[in-house]
């Protein structure tokens, strides 16, 4: 069974944690790309973690203790992230709502693992993350393979009425992995994609992997990679006269996204959760985002639902070490903003899977 307990990180973080009388608040932390191209979901992250731990303590915190945040910038960097790990650690958090993407949290695990720290990430989708990660690691988030079995499932439908499909992706653990999945599915469904092609992040010219779509008559190009690159390639193929539709995962659900591609991205289909925005317990908490000016979109409830999954299994184990926590995530069920959820032996969330969404005058919607 994966969630055995760790006794010997337990054990050090229960003195880091009992010492402590002299510890004044409960630190917890989030960490993702608070800076670089993908900072607006650093940003989803930072607005969903400081929301909840408001929260948290106006209600009397946990364990009549009150939170503290820590907030980390791993700019989608793997080395970043394990530096970011470090540092939590030494700073003593129990908890890391963290991090987005899966090259960051997957390496940034270990370091968790050996520390003794519980780790929740609300946004990273790669299967390795719990499949091979240690017992503390935990997700409220979906995964890729559950995302691309939707994705190939349409794609599949999409050849056989003799559409041409390139599967495009950026070399990351979570664009590559998306991408691999919905080709197996596409496949395991009797259907092949026409182009399969790796791209560069980072870059601002894709002209010529367009080109190489234009001449091979691609009429639907999915893409495993982050919206920044996405939204390029979208607007250069407009450019170039051509009326591919652009079909992606999770990481379109930013309105970074629109701003990027303008008119461009109007019909753009991509595969996210149930948004939470409109899940009703959850409609308090959007409130006062919303008055505050913020929209909830993306993964900003699934951060606040990170920490309080945590906090509430805090409270039931009446303490914020390690071996109680884990038990009461492992063994209990949680009511938060995203609906009441639990956690399977991988620590893999219980929650509805992947739905369409589609991107048309300026904002997503359920298709």
């Amino acid at each position: 069974m994966k969630k055995m307990l760790l006794a010997v990180s337990a054990m050090s973080m229960g003195l880091m944690v009992s010492s402590g009388a002299a510890w004044a608040d409960i630190t917890i932390a989030t960490a993702g790309p608070m800076t670089g191209q993908y900072a607006s979901f650093g940003q989803q992250m930072k607005a969903g973690a400081e929301q909840a731990v408001a929260d948290i303590n106006a209600a009397g915190g946990v364990n009549g203790e009150m939170l503290k945040l820590e907030i980390g910038d791993d700019a989608c960097d793997p080395k970043q992230a394990v530096a970011v790990a470090n540092q939590m650690a030494s700073k003593g958090v129990v908890l890391m709502a963290g991090h987005f993407c899966s090259g960051s949290s997957i390496p940034a695990s270990a370091v968790y693992e050996e520390e003794g720290i519980i780790q929740i990430s609300p946004a990273s989708t790669a299967p390795k993350l719990t499949d091979e990660g240690g017992p503390n690691v935990y997700r409220v988030c979906g995964r890729d393979d559950q995302q691309g079995k939707v994705a190939g499932a349409y794609l599949a439908d999409q050849t056989k009425a003799g559409k041409k499909v390139a599967i495009l992706h950026d070399k990351t653990a979570y664009g590559k992995g998306l991408a691999d999945e919905a080709k197996a599915s596409l496949e395991a469904a009797g259907g092949e994609a026409t182009m399969y092609e790796a791209y560069t992040a980072g870059e601002k010219d894709y002209t010529a992997l367009v080109s190489k779509m234009k001449q091979e008559g691609i009429d639907i190009a999915y893409i495993g990679g982050y919206h920044t690159e996405a939204g390029l390639i979208v607007r250069q193929m407009r450019d170039q006269g051509m009326s591919t539709q652009l079909v992606s995962g999770d990481a379109m659900v930013s309105a970074e996204y629109w701003s990027i591609t303008g008119d461009a991205g109007e019909g753009t289909l991509f595969t996210f959760s149930p948004d939470p925005r409109l899940n009703p317990k959850a409609a308090d908490v959007v409130k006062v985002f919303q008055a505050k000016g913020i929209d909830p979109e993306g993964y900003v409830l699934y951060t606040y639902a990170a920490i309080q999954a945590w906090a509430d299994a805090a409270r039931a184990a009446k303490s914020v070490e390690l071996e109680p926590v884990m038990d009461s995530l492992n063994s209990g069920t949680f009511d938060t903003v995203l609906g009441s959820l639990s956690f399977d032996d991988k620590g893999d969330v219980t929650l509805p899977g992947y739905v369409w969404y589609e991107w048309k005058d300026g904002k997503y919607a359920y298709k």
